[in-house]
Order: structure tokens, then sequence, then C-alpha cells
């Protein structure tokens, strides 16, 4: 009988490119199931990004019902929730356990490591991977495709130009911030080359500029801002509040509560409409802050009383000198409303590569359900490159997991398929 052709023996290779969660997932899931995996990654070490974010403590995911969950992801929550329904926080958690890395759930509801550290999970899944075969090939950054053929992948290595060859390949590249650690967007003219639909980035997660005085800025900056809400103006006329925390900077605000409302408040800076509403008391009713206020203060001064009365200080106080008119002060009516409702005006948000996520990215148009280009047969993407946004919280996480599980799969049964 005649040998067997190299083709006929040679074992279905892969290729994924971009070293973060999303890309090691889709390893993973191509790995499990036999196929050569080679993943490429431009910088000198994968999950550098991944490191980062878990430096303030790996927020992993978050533990509020699947309803709640999915619905942090808006827009997008029709092409986000189907790969939830694949691999969901519960999984998520089976899986870090499955590393030997033990969580737990917060006050706030977020999961973590036990120890709060992004490192020993990092080690012990590359560890794995290593000996599951995925072979790794670090400062590979991707050029886009060769030109005799789609799977031709064109790489920028310390020794020159490199051409692979891949049967399927899984793209996992990163959104648009964190430039300095592989996050780039560098990939955007390579597929925009072959037809694919790319929106553009925006920063997601991010702070804002406001135009402080001199005297604000340089008093202020880096105090935070406790017990505060923050209140975005709705098309029926209401306002939607959120209770958090925000941090006052030389440029303008940032904080967990303003990344969590980033989205919205850079849409409607977009629209044209940049004021949003500052709550200094919360916790107290209209009606408490409008008797307080006007509340006889005999011969003290304004902020003597509203420290007294309300305990404005610092840079709550602060804030109401920098926006406010002196003859605010003198209308205690107002002023007790403004004090429920202090306008902010920001001018833009911060660039994006001071942002901890991005908007935009890969059409899920351009997508199948399996997260493969429909211009690009052979060719899946994943991960935060995919055109989604989500607050902190461990959503950002989760999504990136889950789309890298799917795109590992789907590219797994293609070249089963081919």
């Amino acid at each position: 009988m005649p040998s067997p052709s190299p083709s006929e023996t040679r074992s279905a290779r892969v290729a994924v490119i971009g070293g973060g969660p999303a890309g090691l997932m889709a390893a993973e899931a191509l790995a499990a199931g036999g196929v050569e995996v080679d993943l490429y990654d431009a910088m000198p070490s994968v999950g550098r990004k991944f490191l980062m974010a878990g430096k303030g403590g790996m927020n992993l995911t978050h533990s509020e019902p699947a309803e709640l969950f999915v619905a942090r992801y808006a827009e997008r929550r029709s092409q986000i929730e189907p790969l939830l329904r694949r691999f969901d926080a519960a999984a998520l958690r089976a899986w870090v356990h499955g590393l030997g890395v033990e969580t737990f759930v917060g006050s706030s509801g977020r999961v973590f490591p036990t120890d709060m550290k992004a490192a020993p999970m990092l080690r012990a899944w590359l560890h794995r991977l290593r000996g599951s075969g995925v072979r790794f090939h670090m400062r590979h950054k991707w050029t886009g495709w060769g030109d005799e053929a789609r799977q031709s992948l064109r790489f920028a290595t310390p020794e020159g130009e490199r051409l692979v060859e891949a049967d399927a390949v899984v793209l996992a590249l990163g959104g648009a911030s964190w430039p300095r650690l592989g996050s780039d967007a560098a990939w955007i003219p390579y597929l925009a080359a072959r037809n694919v639909g790319v929106s553009p980035f925006a920063p997601s997660n991010c702070g804002f500029d406001i135009n402080w005085s001199e005297h604000f800025s340089s008093r202020f900056a880096g105090e935070p801002l406790k017990a505060v809400a923050i209140g975005l103006p709705r098309s029926d006329g209401g306002i939607d509040w959120r209770t958090g925390e925000g941090l006052l900077t030389s440029t303008g605000i940032e904080g967990s509560l303003i990344y969590a409302m980033s989205a919205r408040i850079r849409d409607r800076l977009t629209a044209g409409d940049a004021t949003f509403f500052l709550d200094l008391v919360p916790a107290l009713t209209q009606q408490r802050v409008h008797d307080e206020v006007t509340h006889p203060r005999g011969a003290r001064s304004m902020s003597s009383h509203l420290q007294s009365r309300l305990n404005l200080t610092g840079a709550k106080a602060g804030l109401l000198r920098e926006v406010l008119e002196r003859e605010d002060f003198s209308d205690t009516a107002r002023l007790a409303h403004l004090i429920k409702a202090l306008p902010l005006t920001v001018t833009r948000p911060r660039p994006i590569a001071e942002a901890i996520s991005s908007a935009g990215g890969v059409t899920f148009e351009s997508l199948d359900s399996q997260l493969m280009l429909d211009a690009l047969p052979s060719v899946f993407c994943a991960g935060e490159m995919l055109d989604w946004e989500a607050p902190t919280g461990g959503y950002l996480l989760t999504a990136c997991f889950a789309s890298g599980l799917i795109a590992g799969e789907a590219a797994l049964a293609y070249v089963k398929r081919a």
C-alpha cells in the first residue's frame, strides 16, 4: 500500500495570537482537543495586563445573579449572554479552583483569589498549558498575512520577519487601553483591509477632564470623594443616581463611581451634553438638607455653617466653592438644592492609554455565532478586541475568558471538519 502523504499524517495546527486571558483560554481548549497549538505574543511574556490588573487585588468575576450579571454588558448583552451560558461566573470559579487557587466572595459580591494575587494563578496556568503541549513564541508581533494565503501569518521578531502557516487562527489581540502592556490596536489595518468591520476604539472605565481653576487643582488634586452619588439625566426628564466613591485629580475626576458610569458619560459627551450631577450628601433627603442649610446660622460664615450642619468639609466644600457663584451661597434654598445636585461639566475623557478598558473593536456583525469572521473563514476573534464593554467588577475578565473558550472550541471544531 502507498505510504500516507504528509498532509494525511500531520496534526492540524492552530495559531493563537495574543497571550492575555482570552488567548490563553483558547489555547487551552485547542490543546485539550489534540491539535498542535502555537501561541504568539508581541511582549516578552504573556499575561502582562492580567498581572497589572491583579496589583490592586485580582477581581476575577462577580457573584451576583445571572440576570444582573448579563445586564452589565448593556447594548452588547445579546451577544455576550450566549458566551456566558457556555462559561459563566460559577464555571470560572470552578476552573480557577482546578488550578489549585481558592477564591472568596468579598463584601461587594466581587470574587477574588484568597491571596488577592494574579501571579500564582498565571504561573499554575502556564505550567498546565506547557504540559499540554502549547508552544509559546514571545516577541512575535503580528503584522498581517502573507501574500500567498490567508493562513500565512506574518510576524516581526528580533531575528527578522517570520512567516507561519496555520490551519486556523484565533486572534486575541486586545483592545486599545494600556498599550505599553501590548494592547495597542495595531491590528486594525490588517483586518480592515480584509473587509472586517471594526468600530473605532474609545476609552471605557476611565476618568474625565474638568476645567478646574488652578487654585482648586493645586489644593484638592488627589483628594477622595467618599459617600457621594452621581446623577445622569434621562430622556424622560428623570435622573439616574448611583452612589459610590470618586477621586479628584489635577485635570478632573476619576474613581470607581466614575468608571461605573463612564460609558454613559462618554456617550452623553459625544452627543453634546457634558454635564452630570453630584450629590454631596446622598444619605440625606432633600428636605433634610434644606432644613439644615436654612437653619439660622447667626454670625457664623456659610462655610462654618455647612460644616456644622452637614459636615461638608475638605474636597466637598471645595467643590461648592469651585462650581457655584457667590450669589448661590446667599440663596439658601438654591444652595440646598445644589448640594444635592451639583452640576459638573466634563470636557473630554482621559486618553485611552490611561483607561482601564476600551469600547469598540471587531463588530459582532462581522462574526458568526462561534466568533469566526465571515470575511475570513478559519479566523476567530476573542477578548477585548471585540466590540463590547463592561464596568469593572470582574465582568471584563469573565467575558474575556468565555469568548476565548468559545473561539478556541470553534477553531478546534473547524480544523476537525477540514
